[in-house]
């Protein structure tokens, strides 16, 4: 029995209930058009969404995995998770007979099989600016199909910049016309002059302030991750999708499962096991520059630890690697920031105002403790000319307290 019978549900989602309930019957007897329709519209709505209601589980989801497990099962990989592939009603089903909430206990082997890592095509984030522009465009379009042949005409009761228009025209003629009569009648014609104003002098731009070099320039927060796959251009790569506290609407964001997330790019594949970045809390860097990585935009960076070189080593990227874990309890969105360092990070920092991250990074390190600290001394540009050299250890902690860690590396580098 499920273990959601208690759950009540408002009129609505009850109506909502049953509607899923009729979808769910035609997708059994509908011809393979109809079908193909009922599937679109239903692969589109699951795109963020954990349930068909959204995050309550009922007998809708329960009907439709008994209705469509069968034809799924058939499925090729590209009819799941191709360019013109359903992965989320794939993802529903295997959530409907994988939960114990929905009480089906189907046996192993008559589960039909999901291969978590084969992810032919990942659809790029949307860039909100550019949706917005071209929204702009299209409105703008079918404003002007609307008006026909007269909106493409232009409006000459109005001028335009740089020419005068014709009432403007009209007037200078009359002016012309009204001061020849007025010689003619042995009268000047008067004039009006314009007087310039004086303009005030601007006062001096103040010059801008300039932050003092910290390590609370940068932005670090708790994220959590939602979903690893292989990147599908680079061996080298993953590609998370994190929640890490943004406001909906936020450049380079976008939802998934109900939450604000960004997509991520790491050299982690080969380093951490793909298994391991699921479902995991990281610390990440949320205000580097995006930069696209084999095709994808990746917006905010995931901090990780691996040995420190001796000197003459090359760094063979062979790792190991460790991420940064802060601790379990930490909320996605949670600031995190160095003991003693405590302050407003940067909007975004801007690579011509300083490298402000590549001079800061070098003092990020991991002690014997297995903590993740910033240590002062490693960076000589947080001194003056002519000062002492600045000296410490702050903890990397959360906003609440907690500390946040490695396994095992000790000393190692954190970027």
């Amino acid at each position: 029995m499920s273990s959601f019978s208690n759950i009540t549900y408002s009129d609505t989602e009850q109506a909502e209930i049953n509607q899923w309930l009729t979808t769910s019957d035609r997708l059994k007897s509908s011809s393979s058009n109809d079908q193909k329709s009922l599937l679109d519209t239903l692969n589109t709505h699951l795109a963020s969404r954990t349930t068909l209601l959204g995050a309550k589980p009922s007998k809708a989801d329960i009907s439709l995995y008994q209705s469509l497990a069968p034809q799924v099962s058939q499925w090729t990989a590209e009819q799941r998770t191709g360019e013109q592939g359903r992965p989320h009603i794939v993802r529903l089903l295997d959530f409907v007979q994988n939960s114990s909430i929905f009480g089906l206990q189907i046996p192993d082997a008559e589960r039909f099989k999901v291969d978590p890592e084969e992810i032919l095509y990942v659809k790029p984030p949307v860039d909100a600016k550019a949706e917005k522009e071209r929204l702009k465009k299209e409105k703008a379009a079918a404003a002007a199909a609307a008006g026909g042949e007269d909106a493409a005409l232009p409006d000459r009761t109005k001028g335009n910049k740089g020419d005068k228009s014709v009432g403007e025209k009209d007037a200078a003629v009359a002016a012309v016309a009204g001061g020849a009569a007025a010689a003619a009648a042995g009268q000047e014609p008067q004039q009006k002059k314009r007087e310039k104003k004086e303009k005030a002098p601007k006062p001096p731009k103040a010059p801008a302030v300039t932050a003092p070099l910290s390590p609370s320039l940068i932005d670090l927060r708790v994220g959590h991750i939602l979903k690893a796959i292989k990147h599908p251009e680079a061996d080298s790569l993953y590609v998370s999708t994190i929640a890490m506290g943004d406001k909906a609407g936020t450049d380079d964001t976008s939802e998934y499962e109900g939450q604000v997330v960004r997509t991520v790019c790491s050299g982690l594949n080969g380093l951490v096991p793909l298994e391991d970045m699921q479902g995991r809390k990281v610390v990440v860097v949320c205000n580097l520059k995006p930069v696209k990585m084999r095709g994808i935009k990746s917006s905010a960076m995931v901090l990780a630890a691996s040995p420190r070189l001796k000197e003459g080593e090359v760094d063979n990227h062979a790792g190991p690697v460790e991420l940064v874990a802060p601790p379990p309890d930490a909320k996605a969105g949670e600031r995190v920031y160095f003991e003693g360092w405590k302050g407003e990070p940067e909007g975004m920092l801007n690579p011509k105002k300083g490298r402000v991250w590549e001079t800061i990074q070098p003092g990020f390190k991991t002690t014997l403790n297995l903590e993740v600290v910033f240590d002062a001394g490693m960076v000589k540009e947080l001194s003056k000319e002519g000062e002492e050299p600045k000296t410490g250890r702050g903890k990397m902690i959360t906003e609440s307290g907690g500390m946040c860690t490695v396994k095992s590396l000790v000393d190692g580098i954190v970027r």
